[in-house]
């Protein structure tokens, strides 16, 4: 399928400047929710056809987000769409500054499928917003998902304005080839690096959602049984398959059995299984082969089990593992988790920091020096103290990456920044002429300018 056309289509309605309109966008919005509550028993059947994704945890880690994101946009939009003033330099006096956020264009959102309504709906209502015409083309491995999205968009909105393209790597490709005036992407790094270059052909601006080793930093002065509660449900949600998830942990030699133990506990407190609407299945035979391989039986502390009919692998905990390990040289995206000892936290900070930056961060600790040096010391997009994956609930903090995990953030007004470009502008009157910035030029001028400048 070529989609100039298409994008031509989109151009043409941006420029008609119905989408700068105010009402016009919070309308779609309004609808974009409606669609989705109507929808919302097909959204769930889809997703647990994909990989047994229950309706609490599709609505608890993806519908209430978008909710909210649309319902924060709503309320906000006279807010962020209107001028907002900046201060006046005594250069420019009289006259007044301020900024005017306009949309960018025409968009290009890339999905992801480990949350496949998430991670293509909460970067689309950001840019419709931000009023710009979107195309979006969610991941097409969770396929029922991905039909749906598809469906609900294209059925309900005017292609010229919003359309959704299904497909793989074929149609991502022929998508990239286009001019597009922004394109978002959701996904790994390797293929960021793809989607990179190929939007600095045409100098569009990108933002990259990646992924990276997300460390878990465990001090000896920690709540262990809180710290090993929280640390399994956020791994083991979705079955690991989760960009933020705590990726390893590095826990203080001296209180490491103390803690292994907690962590078995939880897994068995917690009883993960397709039945008890807890767990999901890993995403395809690809990954669940991929993560089979990285899993070193001789290093299984508790859990190991497998099954590929199913695609089935029990949350795992690995000891004995050292940074040279396979599993330690790429992102693990699935239920496995290793547990690496340290006795030097300085050690701790040199490991993380010699190696591609994540995009999450999780310190446990009680001593406020040690949350400040690590916090400080370390380069990670975001996180937090004594607890995971908590920051992506906080719609008021920016979520992105840095370096290998990604470049700009989203999400509530970071969203509308992200799909929106920003005018300064000087607004002066006619009644006042500063003859000192014109010729003919002189010491005196020279004198006053040098001491206006530092105003």
């Amino acid at each position: 399928m070529h989609y100039d056309e298409t994008i031509k289509l989109q151009r043409h309605f941006f420029y008609t400047n119905e989408t700068r309109s105010i009402d016009f966008r919070i309308d779609q919005l309004k609808k974009l929710k409606s669609i989705l509550h109507l929808c919302e028993t097909f959204l769930y059947e889809a997703i647990y056809t994909d990989f047994k994704k229950s309706e609490f945890d599709t609505y608890s880690t993806e519908l209430s987000f978008i909710y909210r994101e649309i319902d924060e946009a709503i309320h906000h939009l006279p807010e962020w769409s209107g001028h907002q003033r900046a201060k006046t330099n005594i250069i420019n006096l009289p006259g007044r500054s301020y900024i005017i956020p306009e949309p960018l264009g025409v968009c290009l959102i890339i999905g992801a499928w480990n949350y496949p309504y998430l991670l293509s709906l909460l970067p689309l209502v950001s840019a419709m917003a931000a009023g710009n015409t979107i195309i979006l083309k969610p991941s097409e491995i969770p396929s029922s998902t991905s039909a749906l999205i598809a469906e609900m968009i294209n059925v309900n909105f005017d292609p010229g304005y919003l359309f959704a393209v299904e497909g793989g790597a074929m149609e991502t490709t022929e998508l990239l080839n286009q001019k597009f005036d922004k394109i978002f992407f959701t996904g790994s790094t390797a293929v960021g690096k793809i989607v990179y270059q190929a939007a600095a052909k045409n100098l569009t601006p990108v933002t990259l959602e990646l992924g990276g080793k997300s460390p878990a930093i465990i001090t000896k002065d920690s709540n262990l049984k809180d710290s090993a509660k929280r640390i399994v449900w956020s791994k083991f949600l979705n079955a690991g398959q989760t960009c933020i998830s705590p990726d390893y942990i590095l826990i203080d030699v001296s209180v490491k059995e103390k803690f292994l133990i907690h962590l078995r506990d939880y897994i068995q407190k917690f009883d993960y299984s397709f039945e008890n609407k807890n767990y999901v299945q890993i995403i395809n035979d690809r990954n669940f082969q991929r993560l089979v391989g990285l899993l070193d039986k001789t290093k299984v502390y508790f859990g190991g089990e497998s099954d590929a009919e199913t695609r089935y692998i029990a949350p795992t905990i690995l000891t004995g593992v050292s940074f040279d390990d396979p599993i330690m040289t790429e992102e693990i995206f699935g239920p496995l988790l290793p547990v690496i000892v340290y006795s030097d936290l300085d050690d701790v900070i040199h490991s993380i920091n010699s190696r591609p930056k994540p995009l999450a961060c999780y310190i446990f600790t009680n001593d406020h020096e040690i949350r400040d040096k690590l916090l400080s010391e370390i380069s990670f997009g975001g996180g937090a103290v004594n607890d995971t994956m908590m920051q992506i609930s906080n719609h008021h903090l920016p979520f992105g990456g840095t370096g290998d995990s990604g470049m700009g953030s989203y999400h509530g007004k970071a969203g509308f920044a992200t799909f929106s470009h920003f005018k300064s502008i000087v607004d002066k009157p006619f009644w006042f002429e500063p003859k000192i910035k014109y010729p003919p030029y002189g010491t005196t001028k020279l004198a006053w300018i040098k001491w206006l400048m530092k105003l």
